[in-house]
């Protein structure tokens, strides 16, 4: 998982070889291949910084018993051992001549074309017309069922018109659906405090909602409009610090029953306090006092990360994630690439601190993978994935969510944050049985950026944190995994461990997807897929 002081370990996975023995993930190309990535990182760097990795988690040679043989399967079995690919990876493309294919002729038959006597045409026409009506039968069913079910495939569904928009055009400000539902029921919470805000269409902004008139009733609609399907924690009145000098306000005089009808803009807020709404008791760990025991890099106890998952496919430990809700798991898209992207393959562990535990117990199915559409998978931009589970996870001291960071959160050049996970904790080390933890500052962009670091490689959907010296970082088998920080008293999700180039090498940390990016689409697809 992360490497304690004084340790160094490469970043990429290293998945067993067939016979047993670990195998090298691949490189970056040397840059007269022609590919800017690889090209980024190599050129101007220091000698002997490395290649260019990714975390990924790995088997252990000896950590779980064997299993016993079992008799061959009639349906295909997911490949054993399968993790996803070293990357960049690049495919070879081989230049060939062009050629014209083979025209094949088909041999006359030489017992007379069919249909011939009126007896034979008569049961040609008739078989043909039943053939056209029984396909004709069989498309009107498919086309009903599409049309019946193409709202969950395509996003959600206007309510006036049943016309169907991509979960990608809600709230855009641009009106979709005829009546306008796509851009009248969008809300979002907002900085620290949980903020309520509604947007606006006409004003094309959001805006607080006033405290006067409130009820939690309406705290219930909002949330589950975010996508927190039956989840409501709190609703109370707090002072505004967004600096709004116009608010939504309740109309309680209106005839309409939903929320957004009952809103109005004002310049006034005879409270003078606005709604600060908690969807899902998030962000809390049992024992809040005792950070200071995982600097440098420990093993955890009970209910300290109570929101860190192990994902493992076929019993075997592949990325970590981050619990949002009883049913949806953050973690990285690179973890998720095909072949894995089938829900199938995956179970969900939470509340168990090793994995050797996990071998004999029971994990969480996984319902839907979900990765973003705009994921790159060479420069791992938008690396970011939800799983929905098919049961949902039952809180308890060690297992609970951590909370989405909400736009409007400020944070610090050098904000101390903590890793956690099952990675190596060595160079060419074996994945961690016990979960460790780490804290690693936040590195800001520019820095991270510059030639000696990683040359202009980190985009907006990304951030840097770690120590440019080395010594603490994550490592394979952490992929996917949480980098939270605590601020306002609450654990905020603001990372998932994306790649690096090494393990704690010098001018190499860790990369982290930028959940503060990632919340809007989150909960859209909470929502659409609720």
């Amino acid at each position: 998982m992360w490497c304690p002081l004084s340790q160094l370990g490469p970043r990429t996975q290293l998945p067993p070889h067939p016979n047993g023995h670990l195998e090298r993930s691949k490189y970056l190309p040397v840059p007269d291949a022609a590919d800017k990535v690889g090209m980024a990182l190599n050129s101007g760097l220091p000698p002997g910084v490395g290649p260019y990795y990714e975390n990924h988690g790995y088997q252990p040679e000896s950590l779980y018993p064997p299993q016993p043989a079992r008799a061959p399967s009639a349906f295909s079995v997911y490949p054993a051992h399968y993790y996803p690919p070293a990357v960049p990876h690049y495919t070879v493309r081989v230049l060939t001549n062009a050629s014209t294919p083979a025209v094949r002729t088909q041999p006359k038959s030489s017992s007379g074309t069919p249909c011939t006597s009126k007896t034979k045409k008569a049961l040609c026409i008739t078989f043909s017309l039943v053939t056209v009506l029984a396909g004709a039968v069989v498309a009107s069913v498919l086309l009903w069922k599409f049309t019946e079910s193409k709202c969950t495939v395509s996003g959600m569904e206007c309510g006036s018109s049943g016309t169907c928009v991509s979960a990608f055009q809600w709230c855009d400000g641009i009106l979709h659906c005829p009546s306008g539902e796509d851009e009248n029921q969008c809300v979002r919470l907002y900085g620290p405090n949980f903020i309520l805000q509604v947007y606006s269409p006409q004003r094309k902004s959001w805006h607080p909602v006033c405290r006067d008139d409130w009820s939690e009733s309406y705290g219930k609609a909002a949330c589950q409009d975010m996508g927190y399907r039956n989840s409501f924690y709190s609703s109370q009145g707090i002072a505004d610090d967004s600096g709004a000098t116009s608010f939504m306000k309740l109309n309680l005089s209106a005839s309409h029953s939903d929320l957004y009808q009952k809103l109005y803009h004002s310049d006034v807020c005879s409270s003078k306090t606005v709604v600060s709404l908690r969807c899902i008791e998030c962000g809390v760990n049992r024992k809040m006092g005792r950070q200071s025991r995982i600097v440098g890099g420990a093993s955890a106890a009970p209910g300290d990360w109570p929101w860190q998952v192990s994902l493992h496919v076929q019993n075997v430990h592949v990325c970590g994630g981050s619990i949002i809700t009883p049913e949806w798991v953050v973690t990285a898209a690179h973890c998720v690439e095909e072949p894995l992207s089938h829900p199938r393959y995956w179970t969900a562990f939470a509340g168990t601190l090793r994995q050797s535990s996990m071998f004999y117990g029971d994990g969480y199915r996984v319902e839907k993978v979900i990765s973003h559409p705009d994921y790159d998978s060479k420069t791992k931009n938008n690396d970011v994935a939800l799983m929905k589970l098919q049961t949902p996870l039952p809180f308890n001291d060690r297992v609970k969510p951590v909370c989405l960071p909400n736009p409007g959160m400020m944070l610090e050049p050098k904000q101390p944050c903590w890793i956690s996970g099952w990675g190596a904790t060595s160079e060419k080390g074996k994945t961690s049985d016990l979960l460790n933890a780490a804290m690693v500052p936040l590195i800001e962009p520019v820095l991270c950026n510059s030639r000696y670091v990683y040359n202009s490689l980190i985009t907006p959907s990304m951030f840097c944190a770690g120590y440019l010296q080395g010594n603490v970082d994550s490592c394979q088998g952490d992929s996917g995994g949480p980098l939270v920080t605590l601020k306002n008293s609450v654990w905020w999700l603001i990372g998932e461990t994306s790649w690096g180039s090494g393990c704690a090498k010098a001018n190499r940390p860790g990369v982290y997807g930028n959940v503060t990016v990632f919340t809007d689409w989150i909960h859209r697809q909470m929502r659409a897929n609720s």
